[in-house]
């Protein structure tokens, strides 16, 4: 007797600035599911908030044959509400896989709802996507660690920046993603302008003292002290910052980077980066999945930067990349995340 596929419920789009690098993740993972082992059903949330069935994500899925649908947080339900025909109808699900970016979809609050539905999720908990969101909290939890972080001042909307602060800086909002209002200022004349763009995008403002060297990143995957990890990569820039995602054409490369992965750095190194990302992975309570950020500095100290607890799973998005140059395809990724949301 064969196995009955397990029912997987795709959230994708979402309110967030993220919404369209969204769309690029969860049609990612409709093109590598295994149709033989799962049964994906594909919600998408607009820009405003309505979830809608579709068929598959697409840059105009609303546009297609679509009903609405929300995630019962009744228990006893354990799954979907779809309206049809003018009726309301329950789907159960085996777990859902949140493909959602940025605020609200990885700031703790699509947990909440899950976790009052009892269904298994594919990432993060609650409290792990909500400390992980705010900078400055996993800042203050990974230093408590024992790693070493940027210095950093906090600002809310509307703040006055302080006198004494040593240039250069990055300007960003605490609570947001793929550098969404993020400026690197040099003089302290680009201080309030840089306050304000942050202040569009969150109340609350980080500005982090500029670290020297280059970016490196780490894929990790799985819960407590059994992880997976990917290979290191580093990114080198030729001006400015890393902003691949609000490019015209990512798909093509980026105006301003290259990602070498694995990152040419020896051994010793790359291993250490990854020593640095699962310390912080564990230390701020990740599970499932997560991309640690660090800054390898000139004197090769690592540097913690941030974690994202749903990452990119475009065609050019690194948490992917890391993990194949490990060889761990994107089909596996999606088999032991959902193995992991069931195994709770």
């Amino acid at each position: 007797m064969s196995r009955s596929k397990l029912k997987i419920a795709v959230l994708f789009g979402g309110c967030s600035e993220e919404h369209n690098i969204s769309i690029k993740s969860a049609r990612e993972i409709a093109g590598h599911i295994d149709p033989e082992k799962y049964e994906p059903i594909y919600i998408g949330i607009t820009r405003s908030g309505v979830w809608l069935t579709c068929e598959k994500p697409r840059p105009d899925w609303e546009n297609g044959n679509c009903c609405p649908a929300v995630i019962s947080p009744d228990k006893k339900t354990r799954g979907l509400l779809l309206r049809r025909n003018g009726e309301w109808q329950s789907l159960r699900v085996d777990a859902v896989f949140p493909v959602l970016h940025g605020k609200t979809g990885e700031d703790g609050a699509i947990q909440g709802l899950l976790e009052l539905s009892g269904i298994p999720r594919v990432g993060c908990d609650i409290q792990s996507s909500a400390v992980c969101m705010d900078k400055s909290l996993a800042y203050l939890i990974v230093k408590d660690a024992g790693l070493t972080v940027p210095e950093f001042w906090i600002l809310r909307r509307g703040d006055t920046p302080g006198a004494g602060i040593p240039y250069p800086v990055f300007v960003k909002p605490a609570r947001s993603g793929s550098s969404f209002g993020v400026t690197r200022v040099n003089r302290e004349d680009e201080l309030a302008p840089a306050v304000e763009l942050a202040g569009r995008y969150d109340s609350k403002i980080i500005i982090e003292q500029a670290v020297s060297g280059c970016e490196v990143g780490c894929a990790i995957l799985g819960n407590g002290s059994e992880l997976t990890v990917g290979e290191v990569d580093q990114i080198t820039l030729t001006h400015g910052f890393f902003r691949i995602h609000q490019e015209s054409s990512p798909e093509t490369g980026s105006e301003n980077s290259v990602i070498t992965v694995p990152a040419d750095l020896p051994p010793e190194k790359r291993a250490q980066i990854q020593e640095t990302a699962k310390s912080a992975y564990q230390a701020l309570g990740c599970g499932g999945l997560a991309r640690v950020d660090m800054f390898l500095r000139e004197d090769g100290r690592v540097i913690f930067n941030e974690v994202n607890t749903l990452p990119g799973f475009t065609s050019y998005s690194r948490y992917p990349r890391m993990m194949a140059a490990a060889g761990i395809t994107l089909s596996e990724i999606i088999d032991r995340l959902i193995a992991l949301a069931a195994g709770g």
